[in-house]
């Protein structure tokens, strides 16, 4: 999967980072080592660490990056990049396009900060 949006800026992602494993293995290294799922009714975001769940207005996305796999254009995903109340940080996968999550990308566009940093 190739990465189709900029770099954070001032980040020191670099342009060799294409796929969404280099991609996630450097956000955990910059400290994003949590993983987050969507409950059940699709009204918090949880945790997989530590269970603790959390409200649109709760949730900071810091970034997103999204990715088209090689052999099949159809195959998009975005990985979100994510800081929540307490400080925990950590990221999420899901499909976009018509194979997106529908509950998490409802839950998505009530985030009302979204942060996508682009390179100049």
């Amino acid at each position: 999967m190739e990465e189709t949006n900029n770099y954070a800026e001032n980040d020191d992602l670099i342009p060799h980072l294409k796929s969404l494993s280099e991609v996630s293995n450097k956000m955990v290294l910059k400290g994003y080592d949590d993983d987050f799922k969507i409950d059940e009714a699709g009204e918090r975001l949880m945790s997989i660490k530590t269970e603790k769940t959390f409200l649109p207005e709760q949730v900071k996305i810091v970034n997103y990056f999204r990715f088209e796999g090689q052999s099949d254009p159809n195959d998009n995903t975005i990985l979100y990049v994510i800081e929540a109340e307490g400080g925990i940080k950590g990221t999420i996968v899901d499909a976009y396009g018509p194979y997106a999550d529908r509950k998490l990308a409802e839950f998505i566009t009530k985030i009302e900060d979204i942060q996508k940093k682009t390179t100049k």
